[in-house]
């Protein structure tokens, strides 16, 4: 049996779940939303303004804080989008399943039973409390 033939397999069992199928329709769904893709140029432009901004020996803090309410009022568009908010749920459900796949495959490697093991994460999804994967 060859560890990497079954990776491989595995690879494809992923892009046949439910989970995988639905990030990547988000993922093209972002690519092909000229709105979200204008507002993501529009956050990087001004992101690229505000640095320069921060960067010179005078520093206008009125211009910097202009450009910060501006920066964050693009991002907050960005992230209320439908597109976005969609893509978003979606990669956390693939990204837990990846957990969970860690899991197996590191507590496999601690020797335990790919078959009784547990592959609760105790995640909560937030990762301000994380302690890291296990």
């Amino acid at each position: 049996m060859d560890v990497i033939t079954k990776a491989r397999e595995l690879g494809k069992v992923i892009q046949q779940d439910e989970r995988f199928i639905r990030f990547a329709k988000a993922r093209l769904a972002n690519d092909n939303d000229t709105d979200l893709q204008n507002a993501i140029g529009n956050f990087n432009i001004k992101r690229m303004e505000l640095e320069k901004a921060a960067s010179e020996e005078n520093k206008d803090e009125e211009k910097i804080k202009e450009l910060n309410e501006e920066l964050r009022k693009v991002y907050g568009e960005i992230m209320a989008s439908e597109a976005m908010v969609e893509y978003n749920t979606a990669k956390a459900l693939l990204d837990q399943m990846m957990s969970e796949v860690n899991i197996v495959l590191s507590k496999s490697l601690d020797g335990e039973d790919p078959e009784t093991l547990t592959v609760d994460s105790g995640c909560t999804g937030s990762c301000s409390t994380c302690g890291g994967c296990h």
